[in-house]
């Protein structure tokens, strides 16, 4: 072969090899670090302890400086809801309310069960989350965010953190579950701060 084909032939597969990789046909095997970037890609997300339903602040009048928060938990395994805590300066309580003769009196609680797969609805005029001492008032369209404070079974203290809208009223399940009733403010627990504990 002459010395001017030899030179032809080999500017012919740099451009051919050029060619290749310009259009994307030049491939590699995956190595491990590919491998592992999909899994990472495709793990799911790990499932929150708890599902959250219908949460809602109520607004804060003038003067008022407490109000109650609701929502509907359900649990996917046993738990126990040990309190809260929040990124507003107060004083974050469980509080349960009850009817004692004709008087309805609010407490606050240690403690509030969770059984596994069941909703439990913090509710006005019942359970709730009482927010306390807050030093600036919360007003519609604002958004809480709240940091739930669970134990397990087994002992093991966990949380899930929940983003909580401030709002007058919403929708909430009747008996734990099923057709839901409007809670509108001033209507069924809208109750006084300071009434007897």
């Amino acid at each position: 072969m002459s010395r001017s084909t030899r030179l032809l032939s080999r500017a012919a597969f740099t451009t051919l090899a050029l060619s290749l990789s310009i259009a994307g046909g030049v491939t590699h095997a995956a190595g491990p670090a590919d491998t592992a970037g999909k899994k990472a890609a495709t793990a799911p997300a790990a499932a929150p302890w708890v599902q959250v339903d219908s949460a809602w602040v109520r607004p804060m009048v003038p003067g008022q400086t407490a109000t109650g928060g609701f929502m509907v938990l359900t649990a996917r395994q046993a738990l126990t809801l040990e309190g809260f805590s929040m990124t507003r300066a107060g004083v974050p309580e469980l509080h349960e309310m009850t009817m004692d003769g004709q008087v309805m009196r609010m407490r606050a609680i240690s403690s509030l069960a969770l059984p596994a797969g069941q909703a439990v609805v913090l509710r006005p005029g019942g359970h709730h989350l009482m927010l306390t001492q807050l030093q600036e008032s919360l007003k519609a369209g604002d958004v809480l965010s709240l940091t739930l404070k669970l134990r397990t079974a087994d002992g093991q203290a966990v949380t899930q953190t929940v983003n909580v809208p401030v709002r007058a009223h919403m929708m909430m399940p009747a008996n734990g579950a099923g057709t839901p009733a409007p809670m509108q403010p001033g209507s069924g627990g809208h109750h006084h701060h300071g009434m007897s504990h």
